[in-house]
């Protein structure tokens, strides 16, 4: 029986939009951490949304990242194909009376912090609804290579969280979760918009009986006026024919230190001086960064 690599790491965008700078700071810090230890490094294409995907977003994701020399590990895994493990899933909390539905509608809960319990002991019927999690009165911690000690109180600060939307789709927490063990995830490595996220994964780790990985969030990059870079803010695209100067820009805003004439050598000589040089010790230990300090 083959033994299972010490270190499985992924890169999981969402075809909302195509890759931009931030996108790419993410997809090397995960890349550069399972590389540097002889480790898999995976793509998941994180398509839970349908109607937020952008026609050929998918196909442009995969060729921007083999313009700029990264080599991935197996098939390109899609939450797409995923359905029936959610749903299955989903079943068994509710049958367990973990989970339950939700008429709730966001005009009805507009202005709470968060959700106030209205449908929690209301057993209502299925159909039309909203599948949220109940939530225990309990803090979660965990330690974060970049960020530290983080911890939340879920039933103080979160409340019971949707892990089945009313019109049928599945959650961000619920999918990660699962497609994270199912794929023997080890590392997580991404950005630190979602450090808040991971206590609610902790919890559904430890619901569904799922080893926990290691945890690392790199500084998000944001624009001058705060926002961070992202497809809802139209950050530009990756140019192919900037990928050298790029991933060393994002080498830098990963606190690396490349050599001036790597600006100049293909994608994959800048990969492999990465891999060689790795220290994540060196990421700057704060969830955001201006994108501008970087040019």
């Amino acid at each position: 029986m083959p033994q299972r690599p010490a270190y499985t790491g992924r890169f999981a965008p969402t075809p909302s939009g195509y890759l931009h700078f931030g996108s790419l700071v993410a997809a090397l810090a995960s890349y550069l951490d399972a590389r540097a230890v002889g480790g898999v490094w995976r793509v998941r294409m994180e398509d839970l949304d349908p109607p937020r995907e952008v026609p050929g977003a998918q196909d442009a994701i995969l060729h921007t990242l083999e313009t700029y020399g990264f080599e991935w590990d197996g098939p390109v895994l899609r939450q797409s194909d995923r359905h029936e493990a959610y749903a299955e899933v989903v079943g068994r909390l509710l049958a367990q009376d973990l989970a339950y539905p939700c008429h709730c509608s966001r005009k009805q809960l507009e202005g709470q912090a968060i959700y106030p319990g209205t449908c929690r002991d209301a057993h209502l019927d299925r159909h039309d609804a909203a599948i949220r999690l109940r939530v225990p009165d309990r803090e979660y911690a965990f330690v974060d290579r970049v960020q530290g000690a983080f911890r939340q109180h879920l039933g103080r600060e979160v409340g019971d969280f949707i892990i089945q939307r009313r019109d049928g789709f599945y959650a961000y927490q619920l999918a990660v979760v699962l497609d994270d063990a199912f794929q023997g995830m080890t590392d997580i490595v991404r950005g630190a918009d979602l450090l808040d996220n991971t206590p609610r994964q902790l919890y559904l780790q430890e619901l569904l009986g799922l080893p926990q990985p290691r945890y690392l969030h790199v500084p998000l990059l944001t624009q001058p006026d705060g926002h961070k870079l992202g497809k809802r803010y139209r950050s530009p695209p990756l140019p192919a024919e900037q990928a050298a100067p790029l991933l060393c820009r994002a080498l830098r805003a990963l606190g690396q230190a490349p050599e001036p004439t790597l600006e100049q050598a293909t994608p994959r000589e800048v990969l492999a001086w990465g891999i060689a040089h790795w220290d994540a010790g060196r990421i700057p230990r704060q969830a955001t960064l201006a994108e501008a300090q970087l040019r």
